[in-house]
């Protein structure tokens, strides 16, 4: 009796995917955090387009007074600047919106300037002052609580002590006292000259206020893994601290700075917006949301549109930033992950 065998088909191993695969797998599925990122992503694309919109199709310069402008609605022709209605009638105020893509559609401010394209030349520069800032804030706070929290000892003694002194200033006083000394004198480093006004200045000043509150956690992220059982091993194995550094703890390290990175994005927009709308921040001609806000204070009872506009950009795109971090935490928390699956 001849007895069958059974082949056994042998299939290759699924291999499994990635951490940074799965974080970005888990990311897609998160609908709130990829409203977000379109949400972001239009308000980028709406202020790049800032030049093309005022040159293209309001045919103004967003930063030249316009006093003598003239607008039609409508076929009605009638002058940028109008002649007051309340009181007395006297003085003028500038046009209203009028909800036009192509013709004042936020209105004028004080000086007869589009807010529309005023309000995306700003954004470009509350963007990037906030998301440069933003990452030098992370990359600094990085370095520092990485180098203190490994090597721990008197290097762990100075720079915490660096960081306590930061940390004792309220953050908007500092902000406002590093401001008022710095944004209107041309500051050196080494070669590099910055002219008063540079909004390098504001980048400078607010990523380097807020490196206390990124270190902190950093540093004490970092002493908790030098003492877990795979970097002890590496240490018997003989591997050096360059290694270790490389290889164990900045992998480590890195997924909890890029879930900073928004948020400080977003905190960071807020303190330009402020230190701005105290004209301590962006300086004219330049504009940002903060210093739009500025131009609409003496119109909010009047044309209250155009501080109202740069408001609410301001609060839709730092909701944004703020619900794309949660979502960037938990896609990078392996716990976030066990949670949802019981």
């Amino acid at each position: 009796m001849a007895i069958g065998t059974t082949e056994v088909l042998s299939t290759p191993a699924t291999q499994s995917a990635g951490p940074w695969r799965t974080a970005w797998r888990d990311l897609r599925r998160n609908k709130v955090a990829m409203g977000s990122i379109i949400v972001l992503i239009v308000i980028f694309a709406a202020c790049l387009a800032a030049p093309l919109y005022a040159s293209s199709v309001m045919h103004l310069d967003a930063f030249t007074s316009n006093l003598d402008g003239k607008f039609t609605v409508n076929g009605v022709t009638g002058p940028v600047m109008q002649s007051s209605d309340t009181g007395l009638g006297l003085g003028v105020n500038p046009i209203g919106p009028t909800w036009l893509w192509n013709n004042f559609f936020l209105g004028a401010d004080n000086q007869g300037r589009d807010v529309m394209s005023r309000l995306l030349y700003g954004g470009r520069n509350s963007l990037v002052i906030g998301l440069v800032s933003a990452t030098l804030c992370c990359a600094l706070a990085g370095f520092i609580g990485i180098v203190s929290g490994y090597f721990g000892g008197g290097l762990d003694a100075v720079l915490s002590r660096g960081l306590d002194v930061l940390w004792a200033f309220p953050v908007y006083l500092l902000a406002i006292c590093l401001s008022v000394v710095l944004i209107n004198q041309s500051l050196t480093i080494g070669p590099i000259t910055l002219n008063s006004g540079s909004i390098i200045l504001p980048i400078l000043i607010i990523g380097v206020i807020y490196v206390p509150y990124v270190a902190r956690p950093i540093r004490g992220q970092v002493m908790s893994l030098r003492e877990r059982e795979f970097v002890q091993a590496s240490v018997g194995a003989g591997a050096t601290d360059a290694r270790l550094l490389r290889r164990e703890i900045l992998p480590n390290v890195l997924p909890t700075l890029i879930v900073f990175l928004p948020l400080m994005t977003a905190i960071n927009m807020l303190t330009e917006s402020a230190l701005s709308f105290l004209s301590i921040g962006v300086q004219p001609p330049d504009a940002s949301w903060g210093t739009i806000i500025n131009d609409g204070v003496g119109l909010l009872y009047t044309r209250p549109m155009v501080a109202i506009a740069p408001g609410v950009m301001l609060a839709i795109t730092a909701v944004a930033l703020n619900l794309l971090g949660d979502g960037v935490r938990d896609a990078l928390d392996p716990k976030a992950r066990l949670r949802g699956a019981v």
